[in-house]
Formats: structure tokens, C-alpha cells, sequence
């Protein structure tokens, strides 16, 4: 028999402002341990050095990452001209260097061939798999490897400031699946001078801001008190870029176990994927068929949740 997971059925969003220095994970399980917390996750892996939004879904919340995963973000970054690294960033080691320095004229221009639907290699120190192991292991055992080129939406990417002649701050949204360390690079190679991350912050995903982020200092000050439950966002939040119907009573009781229940819908096509409410509360996600919505995720009401 499984072994009961302890902790408390608690349930909804945390935007954690993450500092430098620490994983994703470790964030992840910080979180868990300071709310007591049965069941954590996060939407979308920073780098160790990179700062920012750090959507993290606790309980019933974490059925909704994928939504926030596949938002759009945003991301305020550093390049460093003239030189090149191993892993694309300030950690890695120097590999080439230039002494060109384009101008912002020229920079704004390339940045152009940046926007849209584009295809990016992914570092070779990255999590993506290569023949089943993490490209970052094999990179690490000094392995050079081909990495397929991967479709990526860049939504914007500006120039925002250009401190010194070594470097450029960029702003850049884009969908799932990017590697910011993969835009400074190609940059540098197309511009001719060579590039690199040297600093990494995400500013928002999808609807959460940095702004609204706790820091770490806060979450250890109130860990395990009820003043921390404050900072907890309700899971509906992850939903918001799918539209909401609303389970009628008898709708409701189907759809909280699992079958297609009756909902009022407005402006919902037919086969769209949508998120229905009860009583104030998000119960399930699922596609709108003809007056009713077929559940792929059902929520449980009962665990305790902010809103």
C-alpha cells in the first residue's frame, strides 16, 4: 500500500520572485515545506542564476501548470558582446571572442529576424534529451552534440538599453520552449561579434508578475504561520486565458465525478476547451460539447483554497 503523503490539502498559486543562486526545485521544495503543503510544482524551469517569476502550484493547483506553462512570458536580459561560451551564459567557459562592437542601428535590425515563428538549437547545456539522457550531463562529460532546431513564437524582442559598448539589455515574449542563453548566442553569431546571458530575469508568465512576487526572505519570516496563506493566488488564476461556463446544479454533481455535465456557456464554440465554475469555484476543464462540458481535469472543491 502506498505510504499517505503528509501535509496540508491546501490549494492555489504562489509567484515567488526567485533569486540567484538556487534551482527551480530547491524553490519548489522550499514552498512546500513553508505552507506544509502535500503536493508542489512549478511552471516553468529558470536557470540556477536567473531571477523572476516563479509560478508555483500548490495542491489541486498544480492540474492547471500546463496553462501556464504554454502563456506567454516575458523575459528582461543582459548579452554580453564579444564573446562566446560554452554554456551560452556568464557561468560557462570562454570558447571565442571578438573585438567587433555593432552599433544599436545594427542591433535593432537584427533583432527583427528574431520575431515570429522561429526554429532555435537549444544550448548544449540544457535539459533537453538527447537519445533518453539530459543534453547538460553529456555536455558536462565534455560531448559536443547535434541538437535539432526547434520551433519557437517570439512574440517581441527590443532593445531597452545599451549600458557600455559590451553590452545590450533586451526585452523579449515568447511562447513555451525557449532558451533566452539560444537568443543571446545567434545574436552574437549574426551580428558577427559573438554573445552570451550575462543576466536573466523573468518580468511575468502568463498572468503573474513579478511584482506580485514574494521573496524568499518573506516566505522563510512567515513559514508554517497563517499570514503566508495571504500570498496564496486561487488556482482559478492558472485558467484565465481559457474562457469559463458555468455548471448548473445537476451539471456540477456530474462533472465532480468525472462525467459530462449541463453548463451555461457564452461565446464558446463548440469542441473548445474552456474551464466551468461552480459556486465561485473552478470544477473541472474540459471540452464544450452542445450544452455540455466533457471533463479532462476535475478539481476538488473541497480542499482549501484563497478567493
Amino acid at each position: 500500500m502506498a505510504r499517505k503523503r503528509k501535509g496540508r490539502d491546501i490549494s492555489g498559486w504562489l509567484v515567488v520572485d526567485k533569486p540567484a543562486g538556487m534551482t527551480s526545485s530547491a524553490v519548489v521544495n522550499k514552498v512546500r515545506w513553508a505552507f506544509d503543503a502535500k503536493k508542489a510544482g512549478h511552471a516553468g524551469t529558470l536557470d540556477p542564476e536567473a531571477t523572476g517569476v516563479l509560478a508555483i502550484a500548490l495542491g489541486e493547483a498544480t492540474k492547471t501548470v500546463p496553462y501556464i506553462t504554454d502563456a506567454l512570458k516575458s523575459y528582461r536580459f543582459c548579452v554580453r558582446l564579444g564573446q562566446a561560451t560554452n554554456t551560452d551564459d556568464a557561468e560557462g567557459e570562454v570558447t571565442a571572442t571578438s573585438d567587433l562592437r555593432p552599433g544599436d542601428d545594427e542591433i535593432k535590425a537584427a533583432l527583427g529576424g528574431f520575431v515570429g515563428e522561429i526554429m532555435q538549437v537549444p544550448p548544449q547545456f540544457s535539459a533537453v534529451k538527447i537519445d533518453g539522457e539530459r543534453a547538460y550531463k553529456r555536455a558536462r562529460a565534455g560531448e559536443e552534440m547535434e541538437i535539432e532546431a526547434r520551433p519557437l513564437w517570439v512574440e517581441e524582442l527590443l532593445l531597452i538599453d545599451r549600458p557600455d559598448a559590451d553590452r545590450v539589455v533586451l526585452d523579449m515574449t515568447c511562447g513555451k520552449g525557449g532558451y533566452v542563453r539560444a537568443i543571446a548566442r545567434d545574436l552574437g553569431e549574426v551580428l558577427g561579434c559573438l554573445g552570451h546571458v550575462e543576466r536573466l530575469r523573468r518580468m511575468w508568465s502568463g498572468p503573474f508578475d513579478v511584482e506580485d512576487g514574494i521573496d524568499l526572505d518573506t516566505l522563510d519570516r512567515l513559514a508554517r504561520q497563517p499570514e503566508l496563506d495571504d500570498w496564496l493566488r486561487p488556482l482559478e488564476e492558472g485558467l484565465a486565458d481559457l474562457p469559463e461556463v458555468r455548471a448548473t446544479d445537476q451539471g456540477a454533481a456530474r462533472l465532480g465525478n468525472g462525467n459530462p455535465g449541463m453548463v451555461i456557456a457564452h461565446d464558446v464554440e463548440y469542441g473548445e476547451e474552456c474551464w466551468a465554475s461552480y459556486q465561485g469555484r473552478a470544477l473541472a476543464v474540459g471540452r464544450y460539447r452542445a450544452g455540455e462540458l466533457h471533463p479532462s481535469r476535475v478539481f476538488n472543491l473541497e480542499a482549501d483554497s484563497p478567493g
